[in-house]
């Protein structure tokens, strides 16, 4: 067989999508965030990124910055090795606690990644838990399902949302089950939020165990940011709350919150945790003065939300549509692969705008779009560019406007 024909031909085949996606190169500017130099054949130039997921600019606080520095500068740059064998640092236990303490949990568990973090929970709770069905949202995040589908555990699907058949379908669960409910806070494409106590309500009603993902979520909702479970004053009813480190609190890592006895067992069965070379001491320490600081300050999350909210009423008022939902997440949506990609294409080429396209596999064929997330740090002119910019291409690609009330 020759491979790398076969591999040239699946590639040429998402080429003809308008599926391929290529990568820009950009180098994040501290201080001057959302700005970043582009480098290309020709040069090196600036743009103005729209599709980031340091949702609050966290990644360049001075707090965040100097904490990772003294953290270089007294650890080194690396942990050591995997945290079972000389890896476990100040820095990660510290971390830790601080984790424990934002979702008034009685422990945490710090991973390298989000994904990681989901994969290795669920993987680990599902295949040990006896005779466990998982029950999980129809559109849950990758890591979920591959942690879901690694566990081997019977994995019964629910209609995203839909309380009503959670309920039902938990009700088939035969006696003596476990049973392990996983769904998301905030859904990253659609932006959408659970219903999260409706949720709890029929894990509590069936005796199943209640893991939500807060990855896009923590550190912007909720008085100390601890997600939109402690806004609505949910967290000590859920057992196991998800995050991430490297989204709002802008640094890198994920990890689960939940009683010691869980923590503990995940901890001492989880394959994700056990053999990996554990996060450096300075993104730890950087973690935990981001964490530290959005636990008190508002700024950040005031301004977020007024900047979406008028990012959202910029577009509306010139009829470019966006999926409605009440998160921070504005999907622009085109409808169409290669329109997508044109629209990425030309808004950095032309407006040194960069926003990335999404297309399938990561949202259904029919429902491409862009993904805007504003942030605390784009300015009135920013905006001003990015509505004048999309109306332009989008009356040059042809593409439906909504309708615009009087």
């Amino acid at each position: 067989m020759n491979y790398d024909a076969f591999f040239a031909e699946k590639l040429d085949e998402l080429k003809a999508d308008g599926r391929y996606r290529i990568f820009a190169e950009l180098e994040r500017r501290a201080g001057a965030f959302p700005r970043a130099a582009h480098y290309r054949d020709d040069g090196v130039g600036e743009v103005t990124v729209w599709c980031s997921n340091d949702y609050l600019g966290m990644g360049q606080h001075p707090a965040v910055t100097s904490a990772m520095h003294e953290t270089i500068d007294a650890c080194g740059a690396g942990a050591g090795g995997t945290r079972n064998i000389s890896g476990t640092c100040h820095a990660h236990v510290e971390l830790e606690a601080e984790l424990a303490d934002l979702h008034g949990k009685e422990a945490a568990l710090l991973f390298t990644s989000g994904y990681v973090s989901n994969w290795a929970a669920l993987s680990t709770l599902a295949a040990k838990l006896p005779n466990c069905v998982v029950l999980s949202d129809a559109l849950n995040h990758a890591s979920m399902i591959e942690g879901i589908r690694h566990s081997r555990a019977e994995c019964r699907r629910w209609k995203h949302n839909d309380v009503a058949d959670l309920d039902r379908l938990l009700s088939e669960v035969e006696p003596g089950r476990a049973k392990l409910v996983a769904f998301e806070s905030v859904y990253s494409m659609d932006g959408d939020i659970a219903p999260i106590e409706q949720i709890i309500e029929v894990c509590e009603k069936h005796g199943a165990l209640s893991y939500i993902d807060e990855v896009h979520a923590v550190g912007l909702y909720g008085p100390r940011g601890g997600g939109v479970a402690e806004a609505r004053g949910l967290m000590d009813r859920i057992d196991v709350i998800e995050g991430t480190l490297g989204k709002a609190y802008g640094v890198m890592g994920g990890y689960i919150t939940g009683s010691a006895a869980l923590v503990d067992f995940v901890r001492s069965f989880a394959s994700g945790f056990i053999f990996t070379t554990a996060l450096p001491p300075a993104l730890a320490a950087a973690a935990t003065a981001s964490i530290r600081h959005l636990k008190t300050s508002q700024v950040e999350r005031q301004r977020h939300q007024e900047r979406v909210a008028t990012v959202r009423r910029r577009l509306h008022a010139i009829g470019i549509p966006t999926l409605e939902n009440p998160s921070h997440i504005i999907p622009v949506m085109v409808g169409d692969a290669k329109k997508c990609k044109r629209i990425s294409d030309w808004l950095l080429d032309h407006h040194g705008i960069y926003v990335q396209p999404i297309n399938y596999p990561t949202v259904p064929v029919g429902t491409e779009r862009l993904r805007i997330t504003p942030s605390p740090v784009h300015s009135d002119a920013d905006i001003d560019k990015l509505v004048s910019a999309l109306s332009e291409i989008w009356s040059m690609c042809e593409l439906a406007r909504r309708a615009v009330a009087a």
